[in-house]
C-alpha cells in the first residue's frame, strides 16, 4: 500500500524483530535509517501515519488482531506484542515510512505511558462505581431513618442503633475509597513518554507538551524511574483491596442478615440463589463469592508487589506481568461494587424482627448505667449495680424494662421514676447525641452531609 519495492519488502521482512540491528547477520533496515537521519516528520508524513494509524484502530477494535504480517512472506514472523503488531501493520500500509513511528522512542516508556492512561480511566471507572453504590446505601438510609436495629460487639448484641446509622457507617467506608483512588491517579498523572528505554530520548522531544496533548498533568522528573515505576498500579490495586474489604464486610453482613438465625432481611429471588438438591434452600451467592473475591484482589496486590520486590533499575522483562496483577483486580473490583450495589437495593429489611431484636439481649444496660452515672455515681460503681441487675433478669427471665421502680431501687437509691424514659429504644438513641452518633437527630445530620 505504500507503493514499495522488492528492496523494501525483504527490508521488512528482515526487520521483524525491532533489534535485528544488533546482530550482523541480520541488518535491520529500520535501524540503519534510524541512526543516519536527524530530522522527525514532515506534515504531509505525519498526515499519513495518522490516517493510517485511525485505520488501525478500526481493524483492531474487535479485541483481537487481524493477520499482520503478510502470509507466506518470506523471514515473516508474528508480532511479539501489541506494540509491534501496529508498527508492523503500519509498515504494511505505509512501507519504509513506517520505520519513522519509533523514532525517540522505546517501548519501555510507550508501555509505561500506556499503563498509566489505562489506570486513569480504570480510576474514573472505579470512582463512578463507588459513587453508585453510595448513592444506593444513601438512599435505603433515607428510607430506614426511624428503623432500630440491635448494634453488635464481637457478634454480641450490645446497643441499640438505627438501620440508617448502620448503613451510612459503611458510606464512610467508601467515602475513604475515593480517597485512596483518587489519591492514586494523581501519582499516575505524569507522562514517562521522552524516557526512552531508560536514559532518555536522543532528539528534541517537547515531553511537556507531549504529557498535555495526552491528557497528563506533567512530564516524568527522570528518565530511569520513568520506565521502571509501577507504584501508580500498585496504589490502584491497594486503592481496590482496601475498596473489596469492605465491600467483603457489607456482603457478610447480608449474607448474616438473610439467614433464618438473624431474619432481618430476605432478598429477592432474582437476587438469590437456589439449591439443587434441596427445595427449600434460597442462598445469598453474590454476596458470598463477593466476599470470596475480596481475597482474590489482594492476592493480586501481592503478586505484584513479589514482581516488584528487588528489581535494579531501569526496565526488566519482570514488568510485563504487572498487568494481569492490575486488570484483574481492576475487572473483579468493578464487577463487585456494581453488583453489591444491585444487592443493596434489593434487599428488603423487616423493621420488626431488627426492632424485637433491639430489645433483646439487655441491649439498655449501658444507658441504664449511664442514667446513674448523670445521677452523680461513679460510671464503675454504675457498671457493677446495672451487672448485678442484669444478672437477675436473667436468673428471673426478665427484661430490665419489666423491673418496677421499687425493684430498681433496691439495687439504688438513684433511681426515680424518670428512668422509665431510659429503658425504652427511644430513649436509648436519643441519648446518643454526639456528633457521629446515633441519635434520629445526629443520623439526620449525617444524611444530609452525605447527600451535599
Amino acid at each position: 500500500m505504500g507503493g514499495t519495492g522488492q528492496a523494501d519488502v525483504e527490508g521488512r521482512a528482515l526487520s521483524e524483530q525491532p533489534w535485528g540491528g544488533r546482530f550482523g547477520e541480520e541488518p535491520d533496515p529500520l535501524i540503519d535509517r534510524f541512526t543516519r537521519s536527524l530530522e522527525m516528520l514532515t506534515g504531509e508524513e505525519q498526515l499519513r501515519i495518522d490516517q493510517a494509524l485511525q485505520e488501525i484502530e478500526t481493524e483492531f477494535s474487535d479485541d483481537h488482531l487481524p493477520p499482520v504480517g503478510g502470509e507466506g512472506r518470506v523471514g515473516a514472523s508474528p508480532p511479539e506484542d501489541i506494540h509491534m503488531a501496529v508498527e508492523q501493520r503500519l509498515r504494511e500500509k505505509l512501507g519504509a515510512l513506517g520505520g519513522k513511528l519509533h523514532t525517540g522512542r522505546s517501548r519501555n516508556d510507550q508501555v509505561a505511558a500506556d499503563l498509566r492512561l489505562y489506570v486513569k480511566a480504570a480510576g474514573a471507572q472505579l470512582l463512578e462505581a463507588i459513587s453508585a453504590l453510595e448513592s444506593v446505601l444513601i438512599g435505603r438510609a433515607e428510607e430506614h431513618l426511624d428503623t432500630v436495629m440491635p448494634g453488635y460487639t464481637h457478634t454480641q448484641r450490645a446497643q441499640p442503633v438505627l438501620l440508617a446509622h448502620h448503613l451510612l457507617a459503611y458510606v464512610e467506608m467508601f467515602r475513604r475509597d475515593q480517597g485512596r483512588f483518587r489519591d492514586a491517579l494523581k501519582r499516575a498523572d505524569v507522562s514517562p513518554l521522552g524516557a526512552g528505554a531508560l536514559a532518555g530520548s536522543g532528539f528534541p522531544i517537547d515531553r511537556t507538551a507531549l504529557a498535555e496533548d495526552l491528557g497528563f498533568a506533567a512530564a516524568t522528573a527522570n528518565s530511569l524511574d520513568a520506565v521502571a515505576d509501577r507504584d501508580f498500579a500498585l496504589e490502584l490495586i491497594a486503592a481496590c483491596s482496601t475498596a473489596m474489604i469492605h465491600l467483603s464486610r457489607l456482603c457478610g453482613e447480608i449474607v448474616l442478615w438473610t439467614s433464618a438465625e438473624f431474619s432481618f432481611a430476605n432478598l429477592p429471588d432474582s437476587l438469590a440463589s437456589g439449591s439443587s438438591m434441596m427445595p427449600n434452600k434460597k442462598n445469598p451467592c453474590a454476596a458470598e463469592l463477593i466476599r470470596a473475591k475480596s481475597g482474590r484482589v489482594a492476592g493480586d496486590l501481592v503478586n505484584l508487589l513479589m514482581v516488584l520486590k528487588g528489581l535494579p533499575l531501569a526496565y526488566n522483562r519482570d514488568l510485563q506481568e504487572d498487568k494481569e496483577a492490575l486488570f484483574d483486580a481492576v475487572d473483579t473490583t468493578l464487577s463487585c461494587l456494581q453488583v453489591t450495589a444491585r444487592l443493596v437495593g434489593g434487599v428488603h429489611f423487616d423493621r420488626e424482627v431488627m426492632r424485637s431484636a433491639a430489645l433483646a439481649g439487655y441491649t439498655l444496660a449501658t444507658e441504664v448505667a449511664d442514667y446513674l452515672s448523670r445521677k452523680g455515681m461513679p460510671f464503675r460503681d454504675a457498671h457493677r449495680i446495672v451487672g448485678q441487675l442484669v444478672a437477675k433478669a436473667i436468673e428471673s427471665h426478665r427484661r430490665l424494662e419489666d423491673f418496677s421502680l421499687a425493684e430498681l431501687q433496691q439495687f439504688s437509691g438513684l433511681f426515680a421514676a424518670d428512668v422509665v424514659d431510659h429503658l425504652t429504644l427511644e430513649g436509648a438513641l436519643k441519648s446518643r447525641d454526639v456528633i457521629g452518633g446515633t441519635s434520629p437527630a445526629r443520623v439526620k445530620e449525617a444524611l444530609a452531609r452525605v447527600k451535599a
